[in-house]
């Protein structure tokens, strides 16, 4: 005999129903703007590592043959905890409240990128060096698992909901200033710097810059409010005492959903934005300074987008904005790193513009996408499993596949074709999904 549970809708509850009272619109500006701003420190420092990995690889694994594929493989291991961290911290910010939650990954995140600046290279100690370094992309990892999902859903949780796409989508802009911070401090340091005061110590000025930055943002955060749906359910008790299984027992059509959402987006981004000066630079046969430039033009792009995607989202609904960057997605890719890849500079400012384009849609729409397949209770922990899990395997793991697919077939449009294959997979479940913006 099965035990009874209540009876649960697996649709996305709209804004207007109240449930996840997601129409409260008490959140102060001050909070709202602390919360989407913080996205920049995340992802400024996560995409460095990327931006930066040619140097990197210099550096901490001795320039060797294979380095550069180590130094990708230890992005993918570390994005392999974003899952374990998103579940840590969703436990966190579904019991205790989404401020706590962002306090304590930041904090996280602030000690993770200030020991970096500070790691010994290889030339002082040899592989521990690479050892070290790997090992904190994995704390990095954990706690950024945590730090998307929970600024998403407190966004969420505190716009108008007639304005939902676009003020979630600010999540997915500020990151991406992030990452524009990221691409242009590389590419000042390799451009200032001769080769070898930048392997010598030039490489670290990036990363102190970042611990800097994070412990600004962590001070900032501490005068934010809680987020209004967690109070609701505070002054309701209706927290769930056990996340994990509340959103395995309630949401489970939810968290697939958003798993093939962020699985979308994560290989549009990951590969076609963050890996882009990596393959630029192998298979473009462009310089490192010219791969990290065009990256910059790339990341302007992807800012001018996203809130005219999340705005439009508002307008049009979720779905249809979705399935037709997912047609992009399929069409596009295969073509464009064709085009990256004949060694002309504004050839490949062109594919990688287009390329970033699509990726910054699928991001600003996603974001409010895959956070509303939830009510406001277990929704960070529904978001560790679908949304977070995605980006793990989709995000992560992809740099380091589309580099070892593109030395061993010598095909420069397969990192194309890893899009094109993800997003005609994703096709049939946004085809299928009901939509969740607010009527």
């Amino acid at each position: 005999m099965t035990p009874a549970r209540e009876t649960v809708d697996e649709r996305p509850i709209p804004a207007t129903s109240g449930h996840a009272g997601l129409s409260h619109t008490g959140m102060s500006r001050r909070s709202m703007v602390i919360a989407a701003l913080s996205t920049i420190v995340e992802w400024y420092d996560f995409t460095l590592y990327l931006y930066f990995a040619t140097v990197l690889a210099r550096v901490f694994f001795g320039g060797t043959a294979s380095s550069l594929l180590i130094t990708l493989g230890g992005f993918a291991v570390a994005y392999l905890l974003r899952p374990l961290g998103a579940l840590v911290f969703g436990h966190i910010g579904d019991r205790f409240g989404r401020r706590p939650m962002m306090l304590l990954s930041m904090a996280l995140m602030s000690l993770a990128m200030l020991a970096t600046a500070l790691l010994p290279s290889y030339k002082a100690v040899g592989p521990i060096a690479g050892g070290l370094l790997l090992l904190l992309r994995c704390v990095m990892g954990f706690s950024v698992g945590g730090e998307y999902t929970g600024v998403v859903a407190y966004l969420l949780e505190g716009a108008p909901a007639r304005r939902r796409g676009l003020v979630t989508s600010c999540a997915s802009a500020a990151s991406e200033v992030g990452g524009l911070l990221a691409v242009a401090v590389s590419a000042s340091t390799v451009h200032l710097l001769d080769a070898a005061d930048l392997e010598s110590w030039g490489w670290r000025i990036p990363f102190l810059a970042g611990a800097a930055l994070a412990g600004t943002v962590w001070i900032a955060r501490a005068g934010m409010q809680e987020s209004p749906d967690f109070e609701r359910q505070a002054a309701t008790g209706a927290m769930p005492t056990r996340p994990l299984r509340h959103a395995l027992a309630h949401h489970r059509t939810g968290i697939l959903r958003s798993f093939a959402i962020s699985a979308l987006g994560s290989i549009t981004y990951y590969v076609g934005i963050t890996y882009v000066p990596a393959f630029l630079t192998s298979a473009g046969s462009l310089s490192e300074g010219m791969s990290l430039w065009l990256s910059t033009g790339a990341a302007l792009v992807v800012i001018a987008v996203t809130p005219i995607i999340g705005a439009l989202s508002d307008q049009w609904g979720r779905k249809p904005v979705l399935l037709a960057l997912a047609l992009c997605g399929v069409l596009m890719p295969i073509p464009l790193f064709q085009l990256m890849a004949s060694g002309s500079a504004g050839l490949a400012m062109v594919g990688a513009a287009l390329l970033a384009a699509v990726a910054g849609g699928v991001s600003a729409v996603g974001a409010v996408a895959t956070a509303e397949q939830f009510p406001g209770e277990g929704r960070l922990t529904g978001l560790a499993l679908g949304a977070t899990g995605a980006t793990a395997l989709f995000g992560g793991l992809t740099p380091f596949v589309a580099q070892a697919l593109v030395a061993r077939t010598e095909w420069p449009p397969v990192p194309g074709a890893m899009i094109a294959l993800v997003a005609l997979a994703v096709l049939p479940v946004l085809a299928r999904a009901p939509e969740t913006r607010p009527r």
